[in-house]
């Protein structure tokens, strides 16, 4: 009976020992501030820069991984909205620097592309509220093509009133409503 615990304690560390082996940890070396790329040496397992994107040489980072990282990044930087007042589609200063912001984002990722989509509120018809949304983001386009964005990266798109951003039949809804949203797209 001792012999069959011995055994099976035997048997029960040698399968916590192949567990633990098959679950060990990869460690990434944080690249030190003021170092550059040339600084790393072979023997270095890798390093991983302030975004997060690891250096390709350590194989962490698949292209296709880097770049839906940078992607995310740069739909948290351009994803503010720009609203607009009752049946207009006038930038205001607020409007005119959250652009300004956009631009400089969209200029530190030039793979990108991004669509501009105009929203109106629930008052109007359909086809007013579709025109109306679509000269939003033609006025955005705009404003960003002067700030050194090509038209060809920028995509223009009206949903009118079709979809709110807020539910609700009152000034409140309505303000957040009539806007322009920019999304990053591949």
């Amino acid at each position: 009976m001792n012999a069959q615990r011995i055994f099976g304690f035997a048997l029960m560390l040698g399968l916590v020992a192949i567990l633990g082996a098959g679950c060990a940890k990869k460690t990434i070396d944080v690249m030190p501030e003021g170092a550059t790329k040339s600084d790393r040496s072979d023997k270095d397992t890798g390093w991983q820069d302030s975004t997060g994107a690891q250096d390709s040489r350590s194989g962490s980072l698949s292209e296709d991984q880097l770049r839906a990282q940078q992607r995310e990044q740069a739909q948290r930087e351009v994803g503010n909205m720009v609203f607009f007042p009752f049946d207009s589609y006038e930038l205001d200063q607020t409007g005119k620097d959250v652009l300004t912001a956009k631009a400089e984002s969209l200029k530190k990722y030039p793979q990108f592309t991004i669509n501009i989509e105009g929203h109106c509120d629930e008052r109007g018809t359909s086809e007013y509220n579709l025109a109306l949304g679509e000269r939003r983001a033609k006025v955005a386009q705009e404003f960003l093509n002067q700030l050194g964005i090509a038209d060809t990266r920028m995509n223009i798109v009206s949903f009118g009133k079709e979809r709110p951003f807020v539910q609700g039949h009152d000034e409140t809804a309505w303000s957040k409503n009539r806007r322009d949203e920019f999304k990053i797209l591949e």
